[in-house]
């Protein structure tokens, strides 16, 4: 029998979810096959609407080797698993003679360990005596939640946290999970046989298609203990968030809380000179740490190198001490020495990092109001270690809506540490960028409008001809806004002046859950949602509630974020331009993350508004501009209220 086209294969499985065929789809999906085929890298821009995740999943399915789909957000997974590959699969079985198997894998700690459900989490000194499931009364919200928890095990077939709902809290999950290093192992443990991640685990082994997040993925690279099961193709969806997500897996924290934990969790199981060592080391970080000011330590100050060397040092004499000691007074011994052991091995090997000071890390100080002081420790740069643990043995497909920045690749391709496209060498990885656009007709559905007659926004200070032009632009529209700030005090600015001067309602993130303001936003047209980070990426409103979205200002990092500036001062360094590389680089990909946000569909209409003259005055402006979608743009103030009315009277007429 011939090998069925992938055309027919794209066509059946479009059908079968219900879509349209797209041209980006189907020249996204024929450059995924050719990748695949020569064990090459892409790196693909697919606009909102192309339905990149068929692009990419009909190819890798029909090339019939293990597939691992690696995303950054939940939902995205969730609808890989629960609507887009089931589909997929049952439409493709017919043409490629057999049923592709699909299975979710994530780390430990997001599945329910029955261990901790039934002998209860090893007990803290300063818990006291009692069980937490004793301590936590039926009545108070922990003790609802740990109840649920019971009963849910008994039903789960999954054991994962995510398809708990509604959730619980982080504490109460804390009572019923372990994290990989505290796990005794399935062949040591008495529920090994029934264990979800175990389960889990198996499952991907067996399954064609694997579907992980950007974590567990970096976890696989860095820490050399294979997580996921053998593959000969990765996918990386929603790609530039992998950078920011790899960095976060590969950064360090120590705390005088986290330390101490690890002293209390050691000391019943250890001799008690070195558990003192231990303690003394733990009592001098604790005191140094309250005299630390926040920002970044170029040069470990001396005496807090001594303390790092004691803590490490105490830690090795007790991980060696942990090691070699059985206690048959403690009650379920095994657990309470795994948590022992994996406690204090953090400390040690964050505090052995810190105090070798490597010039590839950078180590910071932060001080919190509610948590006190943390020293940090994070990777320079997390580019040698994609290039050497991604592009190695496979093929590698990268894609997002928003790759390609200031026109090309090559910026988001150095941070994957790939050389410019084209470049030949032996030991260079082999990629190209493909840009297969949008089904969307940005230059008529959309503005970018950006307000050049306003003041540069300083550093503090608030911005009455900003919160000016906010105001006329929300009336204007009718309500129907997104604001997304650079800030949360902006935002929190913004939302008080609004209110007072706006009869329209004005949802502010954090007084509600982000669900709930998403859903409130797009129930009621004259409705506005004022928010930082996460609505930049995580907004989904077709339609005509949401017709105006607005950055108040460029989101450079902040001047004193200790690791994008020491990213930027090696850029400079080693002769390259660093503001461009590294301050640029996060506000265009934020800037496309956050104009993405309007046209979410054919018949959507809108205006970005950039309350940020630099956008038009700077000389980055135009690098700023490019790595957004085309849509026509002005500095015509009067040209746009005039634009967001019009859109509003269609709207109200339509309505």
């Amino acid at each position: 029998m011939t090998k069925p086209s992938l055309p027919d294969l794209l066509h059946a499985a479009v059908t079968a979810v219900g879509g349209t065929e797209r041209p980006g789809q189907v020249a996204m999906a024929e450059a995924v096959a050719e990748a695949v085929d020569d064990t090459s890298h892409l790196l693909v821009q697919a606009g909102t609407g192309t339905g990149k995740s068929l692009g990419y999943l009909v190819p890798a399915l029909a090339h019939g080797e293990r597939v691992v789909v690696a995303t950054a957000t939940l939902a995205l997974q969730r609808q890989l698993v629960e609507r887009d590959l089931p589909r997929t699969v049952e439409a493709l079985h017919p043409l490629l003679r057999r049923r592709p198997s699909f299975a979710m894998l994530k780390g430990r700690s997001n599945y329910l360990c029955l261990h901790r459900l039934h002998e209860g989490a090893p007990q803290e000194e300063e818990d006291g005596l009692f069980d937490v499931f004793e301590q936590a009364t039926p009545t108070s919200k922990l003790g609802k939640d740990l109840l649920r928890l019971r009963d849910w095990a008994d039903e789960t077939e999954t054991g994962d946290r995510d398809d708990l709902t509604p959730g619980v809290s982080d504490r109460a999950w804390g009572q019923v999970s372990v994290s990989s290093r505290e796990c005794l192992g399935a062949s040591k443990c008495a529920y090994g046989a029934e264990c979800f991640a175990e389960a889990a685990r198996e499952r991907a082994k067996l399954a064609d298609v694997v579907i992980t997040n950007h974590a567990l993925l970096a976890i696989d690279a860095i820490e050399g203990a294979p997580v996921l099961p053998q593959h000969e193709v990765l996918i990386i969806d929603e790609a530039h968030e992998l950078v920011s997500r790899v960095t976060g897996v590969a950064t360090g924290e120590l705390t005088p809380g986290q330390v101490n934990r690890a002293v209390r969790r050691a000391a019943k199981l250890v001799d008690e000179k070195a558990a003192d060592q231990l303690q003394t080391a733990a009592e001098t970080f604790e005191r140094l740490m309250e005299l630390a000011l926040p920002g970044r330590l170029e040069e470990i100050p001396e005496e807090l190198g001594y303390c790092l060397m004691a803590l490490r040092d105490a830690a090795r004499t007790v991980i060696s001490a942990l090691g070699a000691t059985r206690d048959k007074s403690v009650q379920d011994e095994d657990a309470v020495r795994k948590q022992a052991i994996a406690s204090v091995e953090n400390v040690h090997a964050v505090a052995e990092r810190i105090a070798d000071g490597s010039e590839y890390d950078v180590v910071w100080c932060e001080r919190h109001d509610r948590f006190g002081a943390s020293l940090r420790v994070a990777p320079l740069s997390v580019s040698g270690l994609l290039r050497e643990k991604l592009f190695a043995d496979r093929s590698v497909v990268l894609t997002s809506a928003t790759l390609k920045l200031g026109g090309d690749f090559n910026g988001v391709g150095a941070s994957l540490g790939l050389a410019p496209e084209g470049t030949q060498g032996d030991d260079e990885p082999v990629w190209k960028g493909l840009d297969v656009g949008s089904p969307f007709d940005y230059g008529k559905q959309g503005i970018l409008y950006v307000a050049k007659h306003l003041a540069q926004p300083g550093r503090e200070g608030s911005r009455t001809d900003m919160l000016d032009e906010l105001a006329e632009l929300i009336e204007a529209a009718g309500g129907r806004t997104l604001g997304l700030f650079s800030s949360m005090r902006g935002a929190q600015a913004a939302a008080e002046a609004m209110r007072g001067r706006l009869d329209m309602p004005v949802l502010l993130q954090g007084e509600e859950t982000l669900g709930e303001l998403i859903r409130n936003f797009a129930a009621d047209a004259r409705t506005c949602l004022f928010g930082t980070l996460s609505l930049w990426q995580g907004v989904d409103v077709p339609g005509p509630n949401c017709q105006l979205v607005v950055m108040d200002r460029v989101p450079f990092p902040r001047p004193d974020d200790p690791l994008m500036s020491a990213r930027q001062k090696a850029v400079e360094e080693a002769g390259g331009n660093g503001f461009m590389a590294v301050a640029a680089t996060h506000a265009a990909l934020l800037m496309a993350q956050g104009a993405g946000r309007l046209v979410r569909a054919t018949g959507d209409r809108g205006v970005v508004a950039v309350l940020d003259p630099r956008v038009e005055r700077a000389r980055y402006g135009s690098f700023l501009r490019k790595s957004m979608p085309d849509f026509w743009y002005t500095t015509d103030r009067n040209q746009v209220r005039r634009s967001l009315a019009a859109i509003d009277k269609a709207a109200k007429e339509a309505g």
